[in-house]
């Protein structure tokens, strides 16, 4: 994966962006990019999509709020990033979306004709089942987790996890892990942030969409591991944040590269963002993972769509840079902080425009 120089114009703009995102209203079903009205109503046309489910809360209401303003139905299966890939690969769907970036090997097998656009901020948490410390906050920290992942720490009350918790009394119980079963874009995430924070989870595991589990149970999709842990006293696995908090669920507070104890929300994710690299040329393919910062949450991403630069069907492509440039637009990007999700910066809006006008 490619890492571009430090964008300062990014970073200087990051906090104002999440600001304006947090603080307006859902205008959007009657506006596009740019605050014009939206694209006119092309009835009968539809698009099909597949991958992440990471997004799939926030492409939900995009999607359904995009087809009741312009009539174009735009239909989503929400597989794991793992499958969006394979199918925009085999040519069976019109735009794929994922969590982890395509490799180089994957763009060769689409002769490059794909570029990641970004569409929102993510964050992964440690969910867990603990009812022993009622709601008091776990703290973990990359070491503990690798620990967990790994099936070193099988009990509660490890030495590890009571050291990082002082004062909280934990349970004796066997600790449960849950992971994904299918390839996702959410594993690819929590992956590339063990594979920084741990030299023997590297070594051994690795980042990737799928990976060999050394211990768990699997859940197909966010919403299968939420229910595993939700259905399991003593379980622990990882989500995307807006699962968590509309399972009612918690969630770990995770030390960050500053040693800081960072709770998964718009405000640190952001800040995760500070570190991303974008150059005018960019495929937009970076990660902010175990990212620098006193305030950066460490297991952050952008999350992408996948589409054709060069397209065989004019009045797709059409469509789909339509929808793209309405995504792009602030009363979209709006929607995204009530679902949790950090809206993208100004100037990286402003580069995938450019992109995308091209």
């Amino acid at each position: 994966m490619r890492v571009h120089s430090r964008s300062r114009q990014l970073i200087a703009l990051l906090t104002a962006t999440a600001t304006l995102a947090a603080c307006g209203g859902d205008k959007t079903k009657d506006q596009a990019a740019g605050g014009g009205a939206a694209p006119a109503a092309t009835s009968g046309v539809a698009l099909t999509g597949a991958g992440a489910t990471f997004p799939n809360p926030i492409y939900t209401k995009w999607f359904d709020t995009y087809g009741k303003a312009t009539g174009v139905r735009i239909n989503y299966q929400s597989i794991g990033s793992g499958g969006g890939i394979r199918q925009f690969t085999e040519g069976t769907v019109d735009f794929g979306a994922s969590d982890g970036p395509m490799t180089d090997e994957q763009m060769a097998a689409v002769q490059g004709n794909v570029l990641h656009v970004p569409t929102v901020l993510g964050a992964d948490v440690l969910t867990y089942n603990l009812p022993a410390i009622g709601g008091t906050k776990l703290v973990l920290d990359g070491d503990a987790i690798a620990g967990i992942f790994l099936g070193r720490i099988t009990k509660w009350n490890d030495a590890k996890l009571v050291s990082l918790n002082p004062g909280l009394k934990l349970p004796a119980s066997d600790v449960i892990v849950v992971h994904r079963s299918d390839g996702s874009g959410t594993s690819f995430i929590f992956t590339d942030y063990l594979s920084k924070v741990s030299p023997e989870w590297k070594a051994k595991v690795g980042a990737a969409t799928s990976v060999n589990w050394p211990i768990g149970l699997g859940g197909k999709g966010n919403e299968g591991v939420t229910q595993q842990v939700k259905q399991t006293e003593g379980a622990i696995g990882y989500v995307e944040l807006i699962y968590a908090v509309s399972n009612g669920l918690a969630f770990a507070d995770i030390k960050n590269a500053a040693g800081a104890a960072i709770t998964p929300n718009l405000k640190s994710v952001t800040a995760a963002a500070q570190s991303a690299n974008f150059a005018p040329d960019t495929d937009f393919r970076v990660s902010i993972t175990n990212a620098p910062g006193a305030e950066a949450y460490p297991i952050a991403s952008f999350t992408w769509l996948l589409i054709k630069p060069s397209s065989t069907d004019p009045v797709k492509s059409k469509q789909i840079k339509d929808f793209i440039n309405w995504m792009l637009s602030p009363d979209a990007q709006r929607m995204a902080a009530d679902l949790q999700y950090a809206p993208l910066p100004v100037p990286l809006i402003e580069l995938i425009q450019k992109r995308v006008g091209a």
